[in-house]
């Protein structure tokens, strides 16, 4: 399993969210692309960026500070927040990003997503976020009464090679990851499966392992110290 060191991104600067609301927002850094370097130093193998102004708008707003990052640093990143059409998809994926993470896009516009697809296959990846069970969209702002299981499904069939799962109620709590919804999902599909949201400590990533989960994301225990991430990233290189 990697690790995924995360960075959620408003107005140019490094945040933190309490259950993907907006206005509890921390700052956790000077400078996103120093801390991105700073994880590259301990060994991470994976930056997770996400464009918090940009989910939230529908358009890419924190691309250029993205994009350098992505340039200046040796490990792969991928983004998310604001990619609804091919124009910026392309944009991200010509400037240095490896891989692309489509939320609403991939809900409400599944032409997008199959083109995007079929350009650009395992370099697409789609976040789940869930709320109760269900799919939200819009920086998390609207829910849209879709089964995350089923919907699942559907995009493995599409061809969606990864998904990102974020329980909306577990992320930025430090309360673990919902372990049942993501067990549940492992049964159902056959993809890569990135686990987001709620890591506190060691011990989640070693549940989170455990399930033989593909990758899990995590910032805010990072931020609040109460993860090391060279010690996970330990954990992840044994069998």
């Amino acid at each position: 399993m990697i690790i995924l060191p995360a960075i959620d991104i408003i107005n140019k600067q490094p945040v933190r969210l309490y259950q993907g609301d907006y206005a509890q927002k921390e700052i956790v850094g000077e400078s996103i692309t120093e801390l991105g370097k700073q994880f590259e130093k301990q060994g991470a193998q994976y930056l997770h960026l996400v464009d918090l102004d940009g989910a939230k708008e529908g358009k890419l707003v924190n691309q250029q500070i993205i994009c350098e990052t992505a340039k200046a640093l040796t490990i792969p990143v991928e983004v998310g927040g604001g990619i609804r059409n091919m124009e910026t998809a392309a944009y991200y994926l010509e400037h240095g990003v490896e891989r692309i993470i489509l939320g609403t896009a991939a809900i409400e516009n599944e032409a997008f997503l199959k083109e995007a697809l079929s350009a650009y296959k395992d370099r697409i990846a789609v976040g789940l976020d869930c709320k109760q069970g269900n799919v939200c969209t819009r920086g998390w702002l609207n829910d849209s009464q879709i089964d995350y299981l089923e919907f699942a499904k559907h995009l493995e069939a599409l061809g969606v090679k990864t998904i990102i799962f974020t329980d909306i109620a577990t992320d930025g709590t430090l309360k673990g990851p919902n372990i049942s919804m993501l067990k549940r999902l492992k049964q159902q599909v056959s993809v890569n499966i990135i686990a987001s949201g709620g890591i506190k400590d060691i011990s989640h990533i070693h549940s989170l392992k455990e399930l033989g989960l593909y990758g899990a994301i995590t910032g805010k225990a990072m931020y609040a110290q109460t993860l090391n991430l060279s010690e996970a990233l330990r954990l992840c290189e044994t069998d």
